[in-house]
């Protein structure tokens, strides 16, 4: 139930992004979520791809600097306090969300945001106690 993602280090300067959005085009890849977060010297750039270490590798022979981690999907509830009641069973069992962003699709009636958990496992296993869903990569991966 856990998603692969990719982290990026790029300097903060023209032309990095489109660099990496380059060298995944040219390689297949297609991006399926992104989340980018800067300070004055670098950024991070967090994607979910379709293809994973295809991605991974064709970065690295460019020179970026790439790591992969695992997150997890969850369909929330697209209404007003949607989120709120996902946030709310995991602030009872004191998960921490390190970070979040949304994905571009929807579920049904739902949206899907991206987590990343101090204790992943414990968030999978709490969610689905509760009835939330969590994605599979597989099914993230192409939607």
């Amino acid at each position: 139930m856990k998603v692969e993602q990719i982290s990026i280090f790029i300097e903060n300067k023209s032309g990095r992004l489109a660099e990496v959005t380059r060298v995944l085009g040219e390689a297949g890849v297609n991006i399926r979520a992104l989340s980018l977060a800067d300070t004055s010297d670098f950024g991070i750039l967090r994607l979910i791809v379709d293809k994973t270490d295809t991605a991974k590798d064709v970065l690295k022979s460019k020179g970026f600097t790439v790591n992969k981690t695992e997150v997890v999907a969850v369909e929330v509830p697209d209404r007003p306090l949607g989120l709120n009641s996902i946030l709310q069973v995991l602030d009872a069992s004191r998960i921490n969300v390190e970070y979040m962003y949304a994905f571009v699709e929807r579920c049904g009636e739902n949206a899907v945001i991206i987590f990343r958990f101090d204790d992943t496992e414990g968030a999978i296993r709490v969610l689905t106690e509760q009835g939330v869903k969590v994605l599979v990569g597989e099914r993230v991966y192409c939607m």
